[in-house]
């Protein structure tokens, strides 16, 4: 039985994006979507299909809720945590009372050395 098309294996053609001329099969087919758009480009002209262009295609599960969670243990001490601003200090504008600022600032100087 006889072949419908030849190998090709020395054929010319054109890349549909630039224009120049290569051999067949060094072309590449161009996917847009994950759908062959039959068009054949040159290995400087061709690129892969982005995974940005395939967004809602697939169906991605992303949950954020916990079935049957526990309460903390520690919610008293998770709650003391303290933090400065300004440089250093307790962060309290609304002025409530009986809250401890246990902050104390720390620090270091360095040197420069400076090569000529």
């Amino acid at each position: 039985m006889a072949r419908r098309y030849t190998s090709g294996k020395h054929s010319i053609a054109n890349c549909d994006r630039c224009g120049f001329q290569f051999k067949l099969k060094e072309l590449k087919d161009l996917f847009i979507k994950t759908k062959d758009t039959n068009i054949k480009v040159c290995k400087e002209c061709w690129e892969p299909d982005h995974p940005q262009n395939m967004q809602g295609m697939y169906p991605v599960e992303d949950p954020q809720a916990v079935r049957d969670p526990r309460p903390d243990s520690n919610l008293e001490e998770q709650r003391d945590y303290q933090y400065g601003w300004n440089p250093v200090g307790l962060n309290n504008p609304l002025a409530i009372p009986d809250i401890e600022d246990d902050l104390e600032g720390t620090g270091e100087v360095g040197t420069v050395t400076i090569i000529t």
